[in-house]
């Protein structure tokens, strides 16, 4: 089992920051990657980005290359998404997720651990 806690959610104003954390904990050993998710209301769960962990491979979702970054500290069990520049459309439930299969997928359903969310707000 693994267990995930988000943290670092909020309101912030367009153009502005906000860094997301995730606390792994548990049966770390067998996680291969980690996921960060998005959900807004009256859409589907997207993919943000993912990292493997032993690696720290990478992989954005286009709309958020170049203001994203996915990050892990294997020390401390966590994963991070720290954001830049935000938009209004970025508003949405963030969940991180955690996979135990290679390779990491963009689909939700190949993820086998997740956390509550944290609720990010982009007023414009």
């Amino acid at each position: 089992q693994v267990q995930l806690v988000e943290s670092g959610g909020g309101l912030v104003q367009a153009g502005g920051s906000l860094r997301l954390s995730c606390a792994v904990s548990g049966s770390t050993f067998s996680t291969y990657g980690m996921g960060w998710f998005r959900q807004a209301p009256g859409k589907e769960r997207e993919i943000v980005a993912t990292i493997t962990w032993r690696n720290a491979r990478t992989y954005y979702v286009d709309s958020v290359k170049d203001r994203f970054t996915i990050s892990r500290d294997l020390a401390k069990n966590m994963v991070d998404l720290q954001m830049h520049s935000l938009k209004p459309e970025d508003t949405a439930v963030y969940y991180c997720a955690a996979g135990s299969r290679p390779p990491l997928s963009m689909a939700p359903s190949s993820y086998d651990y997740w956390g509550q969310g944290t609720q990010v707000t982009v007023s414009s």
